[in-house]
């Protein structure tokens, strides 16, 4: 068997919301013939940056090397300053991006929309990982 491809992933996900984001951690570490690295800004690992400038320069630096760009798509991303910025990122790279819907969720925000969705399953998401990713 070929050696798996290790999958580098950006997940924009909002610290209030937390629980969504360990979730997809786990879920992607569990998944069956998967494997990743995670690039993403958790809240016990935030980026050392004391300015705004610096820390769009800090996101550019995790973005920049990642194959896709997950956002988890509840309708909180509607009030998060940074999801904007993040998208422009991955924009300027040309990095896939992905919109995962949590379980339960009844809407997409329209910034979300405009990128391929997927339902949260191990299945789907891997899939739509590997259908888009660089």
């Amino acid at each position: 068997m070929p050696a798996l491809k290790t999958y580098d992933l950006f997940i924009s996900h909002a610290w209030t919301h937390n629980e969504e984001y360990h979730r997809l951690v786990a879920l992607l570490d569990a998944a069956s013939n998967f494997s990743w690295r995670n690039y993403s800004v958790p809240d016990h690992d935030p980026l050392q940056a004391r300015t705004t400038a610096a820390l769009a320069a800090a996101l550019d630096r995790q973005i920049r090397p990642v194959n896709a760009v997950l956002i988890l798509s509840g309708m909180y991303v509607n009030h998060r300053e940074w999801l904007q910025a993040e998208i422009e990122i991955a924009q300027g790279y040309s990095k896939p991006i992905i919109g995962v819907v949590p379980r339960g969720a009844e809407r997409v925000p329209a910034l979300v929309q405009a990128f391929p969705l997927v339902n949260w399953n191990t299945d789907s998401i891997v899939s739509a990982i590997r259908a888009h990713a660089l």
